[in-house]
C-alpha cells in the first residue's frame, strides 16, 4: 500500500472527522480535516491532497458545488460519500466530476479499497503523460522540461503554468480557470501573478529555441493558449 499519501476528509461531522483521522492514520495516510465545504476547497488548493474523501451534505454549500469548484483547479481523485444510492444520483455524482463514491453506512476495508484504486489511477495518470512540440519536450513525471536537448530549469510555479497550458493545448485557457488551476480559487482576481509568470515563462523557453518565439499566444481579455 502506498503510505504517506495525503487524504482530505471534508465532513461536518466531528464523529466522522475523528474516525477517519484514526483509521487512516492507522494505515499510514496523512490525513487533512475539513469540516465545511470552503474549509475543503482552501485545502484542497493549498495542500494538494493525493485523495478528496467528500460528504455530500455539508453546512455552508452543497457538497456538488464543492467537487465543481475543485474541478475547476485540479484533477485530483474524489470519492463522495453519501446516502444517496439511486442510479440516477450515482449517474450524477459521476457527470459532475467525482471518480468513485461510497453509499453510506460502508465499511472501513471498502473504504481502504476504494481509496488504493484512486491512488493508483492518479499515479498512471502522472506517469503516462508527456508533451513534445518541436524543440521542446516536457516530462510530467521527472517535472523537467527541456529545449533543444538541454535541460531548461522552471520554478515549480513556472512548471505549473506550463502544464496547465499545455494540457489545453490549442484551445484558450482563460485567466480565471489558469489562475486557479496553479494558485488557486483564492487567486482567480489576480491577473498580474498571470502576466508575470507568462513573460518569465516564455523569455526561458525561447532563450533556449528562438523559434519557440509565439508559442505561448495572448488572447487579449481571455485568456493563452499554446500552439500544436
Amino acid at each position: 500500500m502506498r503510505t504517506g499519501a495525503k487524504i482530505l476528509v471534508i465532513d461536518d461531522e466531528k464523529s466522522i472527522r475523528r474516525f477517519m483521522d484514526a483509521s487512516l492514520t492507522a494505515k499510514g495516510y496523512t490525513v487533512l480535516p475539513a469540516k465545511t465545504g470552503a474549509e475543503g476547497v482552501k485545502a484542497a488548493a493549498e495542500e494538494h491532497p493525493d485523495v478528496v474523501l467528500l460528504d455530500l451534505n455539508l453546512p455552508d454549500k452543497d457538497g456538488l458545488a464543492v467537487l465543481k469548484e475543485i474541478r475547476g483547479f485540479s484533477s485530483v481523485p474524489v470519492i463522495i460519500l453519501t446516502v444517496k444510492s439511486s442510479d440516477t444520483d450515482k449517474e450524477q455524482l459521476l457527470d459532475s466530476g467525482a471518480d468513485d463514491y461510497l453509499t453510506k453506512p460502508f465499511s472501513l476495508t471498502e473504504l481502504m479499497a476504494r481509496i488504493r484504486v484512486a491512488l493508483r489511477h492518479a499515479v498512471n495518470l502522472r506517469e503516462d503523460v508527456a508533451f513534445r512540440h518541436g524543440p521542446l519536450e516536457i516530462d510530467f513525471s521527472t517535472r523537467q522540461v527541456t529545449v533543444s536537448g538541454k535541460e531548461t530549469h522552471l520554478t515549480a510555479t513556472e512548471f505549473n503554468l506550463l502544464k496547465a497550458l499545455v494540457s489545453h493545448a490549442g484551445k484558450v485557457v482563460t485567466q480565471s480557470q489558469l489562475l486557479s488551476e496553479v494558485w488557486g480559487p483564492h487567486a482567480v482576481e489576480q491577473s498580474h501573478y498571470l502576466r508575470i509568470y507568462v513573460g518569465q515563462l516564455r523569455r526561458k523557453l525561447e532563450t533556449g529555441a528562438p523559434e519557440l518565439h509565439g508559442f505561448i499566444i495572448t488572447d487579449p481579455g481571455v485568456g493563452y493558449r499554446v500552439k500544436v
